[in-house]
Formats: structure tokens, sequence, C-alpha cells
């Protein structure tokens, strides 16, 4: 997964010289990943991993409260039967100088630095804002 992820992105990163080795990509990715802290924003605006759904909308406005950017949500859709979905996916991207940017901005960029929070899925797709969502405690 490592390799991965340095291959994909890391090269991209390593023109920047506070990202040009492995080390310090992965260690910077963690060092924001802390400082970010998505799960203690969402909690403080009551959206905690659980079994109640949340609007879509409300936990975008929640995040970009906090980072006054829009990150990226994706979710997979519901399940046959199920009106939820549920989210799988949550990127906050950032410029080359690691300042906070909208991800959607990015989106005609050939190579935004985006942190990624996964759960390894496949079937990820950007989320409904109507449809109820499920924030579950694995999504980082």
């Amino acid at each position: 997964y490592r390799k991965h992820e340095w291959d994909k992105h890391g090269t991209c990163a390593a023109t920047i010289e506070v990202l040009n080795s492995q080390k310090k990509y992965f260690g910077k990715a963690l060092e924001l990943y802390q400082h970010i802290d998505l799960n203690g924003h969402l909690l403080k605006a009551g959206i905690k991993p659980s079994s109640s759904y949340y609007k879509m909308t409300a936990i975008k406005e929640a995040l970009r409260g906090f980072y006054g950017v829009t990150p990226k949500i994706q979710c997979l859709p519901p399940e046959e039967g199920e009106e939820a979905q549920t989210i799988g996916q949550i990127e906050i991207c950032f410029t080359k100088e690691l300042q906070l940017v909208n991800c959607v901005e990015l989106e005609g960029e050939s190579n935004p630095v985006q942190a990624h929070f996964k759960l390894g899925t496949s079937e990820l797709s950007v989320c409904n804002d109507t449809l109820p969502t499920y924030y579950p405690s694995e999504v980082q």
C-alpha cells in the first residue's frame, strides 16, 4: 500500500523539498492528519460515528466551518432495500505549499496534493446531498 501511495502521489510531491523522500512524505501526511483531526472536529459539531443518520449538507457545512474549504466526500451508495448512503472517504486537499484549498477547484489540475482518508473500497462515488448519511467508525 505504501509503495502504491508513494508511486502515485509521492513522485509528484518529490518536487517539493519538505516532501522529497518517502520518510518526509509519509511523516508529513501523518502530521497533517493529526493536525486536521477530522473525527475530533466532527464530534465537536455533534456528528459522531453511530447508528443514527446525518444530513450530508450538515456534515459538509461542519467541515467547511472548521477548515474554511470544501472537502471531497465520497460515499458507498445505499445497499438494496436501504435508504442511507455510507461515508467511505473524506479528502482534504492542499496546495503544494501545504495550504488548505477547496477540493472542487482542483478537479481540472493534474497534480493536487491530497490527503486521503479512506476505507479500502472501489465503489465510492460522490455523496448524494439528499440521502440520509451513515458515518461509520472506520472512516479516517
